[in-house]
């Protein structure tokens, strides 16, 4: 168990230090498109009313200077391939901005102020937006990899505090089993020898009943559960049933979202602890969207969100694996941190399954029907 923690520790810093490489990355990119910007703008200034080409040709020189160093710098720090290709292109097409602008700085000297406009407005614009288009392109291939990269390592942790609890699981029948194997004639002597030890005793007492395990009950609970999924008949029930989980999970919220096997945008089609004008309200949430229930949707993995000190609780977003694909996400806002407990992650994951099993129906049909689908089961 303490290696498996220790494994799971080491997968969320290397998560926490791509984060950080990913935020740097994505602020640079920042940088160098501003970059680009006052460079367009800077050129155009040559033949502008009011404006000196004198002034900017300096400018626009240092500008250019610099965004192909930003371009340059970016693409040692890419940690993928697309985006390093995308940042080769983006760097070639600074580098035909200065070939444009030195020969618009060639008609202006000839006093061909004409062809100098139409060179600074048609190639020269059209360079430097392609440039910061390949920078754009850069950054999203970025956010791609992180995505894979995050998901990998939680599985990785996942399969290890599995193997681990396993294990650990497998050592203790294994004892349970070695104790049981001890010869029936030593336990008979035994107890003879205690009984002739033993004080006479007033009155006999009847022995304390052994306690409960204390994970009996939760999976009781999981078991019922499990079994009522397997008996859903519409939407009330499916409620009523989300009402235990989350009382097992110790959450004071489910949502259900479902989308489609060809990847259609989540929606909401079943919550406990939320009002129903919350939950009509609530959008639908695209697969390539920048949160929780739409991660756990596109990697099929699960997303664990941390609760913060003193403000917002934390979350576990489950997906639903169907044979076909994902077709959707339960998430679960956990009470007092329980989310990076395992027992609840574990939970959280069985019912998952035993929704996607149940919903595996509704989710064949097209995004703006699977809604009422849902709701018939």
């Amino acid at each position: 168990m303490a290696a498996s923690g220790y494994l799971a520790f080491h997968a969320d810093k290397q998560i926490s230090e791509r984060r950080a490489l990913l935020r740097s990355f994505e602020s640079s990119a920042r940088d160098a498109g501003t970059a680009l910007s006052e460079l367009r703008a800077g050129q155009q200034a040559y033949v502008a009313a009011g404006q000196g080409a004198a002034f900017w040709m300096p400018k626009v020189a240092t500008l250019a200077e610099a965004a192909s160093q930003d371009v340059d710098a970016l693409r040692t720090t890419a940690q993928s391939t697309e985006a390093r290709s995308a940042l080769m292109d983006a760097s070639s097409s600074v580098t035909e901005f200065s070939n444009v602008d030195k020969r618009a700085r060639d008609y202006l000297k000839s006093n061909q102020s004409l062809m100098a406009a139409d060179v600074i407005f048609t190639e020269g614009g059209e360079t430097a937006s392609a440039a910061a288009k390949q920078i754009d392109v850069a950054a999203m291939h970025e956010h791609e990899a992180f995505d894979r990269f995050e998901a990998a390592q939680k599985k990785a942790a996942l399969y290890a505090i599995g193997g681990g609890a396993g294990i650990a699981l497998l050592t203790l029948l294994l004892l349970a089993g070695s104790g049981a194997s001890e010869p029936a004639e030593t336990s008979a002597l035994i107890l003879r020898r205690m009984e002739d030890d033993a004080p006479a005793a007033p009155s006999a007492v009847a022995p304390a009943p052994a306690p409960m395990p204390r994970s009996q009950p939760h999976l009781r609970a999981a078991a019922a559960i499990c079994t009522d999924f397997a008996r859903v008949r519409d939407v009330a029930d499916l409620r009523n049933i989300l009402a235990r989980a989350a009382d097992a999970l110790d959450a004071s919220g489910l949502v259900v979202w479902l989308g489609t096997t060809t990847g259609g945008n989540l929606r909401p089609v079943a919550a406990h602890g939320y009002p129903q004008q919350l939950l009509d309200r609530m959008p639908s949430i695209p697969k390539s969207a920048d949160n929780a229930a739409a991660a756990a949707y596109r990697t099929g993995s699960m997303q664990i969100v941390l609760a913060r000190p003193g403000g917002q609780s934390g979350a576990l977003v489950a997906p639903l694996l169907a044979p076909e694909g994902c077709i959707g996400s339960l998430t679960a806002e956990i009470k007092s941190g329980g989310e990076s407990s395992d027992a609840v992650q574990f939970l959280a994951a069985i019912f998952a399954a035993q929704l996607a099993t149940v919903l595996a129906a509704s989710a064949q049909a097209e995004p703006a029907d699977v809604t009422a689908k849902a709701a018939s089961l």
